[in-house]
């Protein structure tokens, strides 16, 4: 039985021994963004290296378990939790990635939906988060030479939407892909970046 026991031990001290350099204090973090549509949002965060999950959902408002029919009334904005892995990439790339994915100087929605539901805001998870935001606003401002609306704000309770949002650009591509073409998405991501249009997301 010690022999069976040692064996095993050092088999498991093999494979720790064997896996990649940092495997072992890889953390998966938190991010939440609020981008407008969050079919649009999730699709793009799911092709940025490092990130593991995206889920689409509400955040902000009034009322507990919002659905998709009353987190307009509420206040809530349509957002996306995203998991990701920090041995992979940071909490400032994915704000690069957020920033150069939506129009952050837009006031009252985003691209055809209007609204404050469609509003863009940085929900930080924690103080360094909150931080980081700030200046990467700060930053972006003196890119653009104009004023941010983007909310930067503590993040309160992400609710999960419908099973049905959840992938929807999988699970309905043609109607995804119409509804973003047609609401003047990329376009006019384009417009306001230029070159640096969707940075930090592999082309999809």
């Amino acid at each position: 039985m010690v022999r069976r026991a040692f064996a095993v031990t050092c088999l498991a001290l093999a494979a720790a021994l064997s896996a990649p350099a940092g495997a072992a204090f890889a953390k998966t973090q938190t991010a939440i963004f609020a981008g407008g549509c969050f079919w649009c949002v999730e699709s793009d965060f799911d092709h940025v290296p490092g990130v593991t999950s995206t889920t689409s959902g509400y955040i902000g408002g009034t009322n507990d378990n919002p659905t998709y029919e009353d987190h307009t009334a509420a206040g809530h904005r349509e957002a996306v939790k995203i998991e990701f892995d920090d041995t992979k990439t940071s909490y400032d790339k994915l704000l690069d990635a957020f920033w150069h994915s939506v129009d952050p100087t837009d006031d009252g929605g985003q691209f055809c939906d209007r609204g404050h539901s469609y509003t863009t805001a940085i929900y930080a998870v924690g103080a360094e988060q909150l931080a980081e935001a700030e200046k990467s606003k700060e930053a972006i401002a003196a890119v653009l030479k104009q004023p941010i609306a983007t909310e930067i704000v503590a993040a309160p309770t992400f609710w999960p939407a419908e099973d049905y949002h959840q992938d929807y650009y999988k699970k309905n591509p043609v109607r995804y892909k119409y509804y973003r073409y047609s609401c003047g998405r990329d376009d006019r991501i384009d417009a306001v970046w230029g070159k640096a249009a969707h940075q930090g997301i592999a082309a999809h």
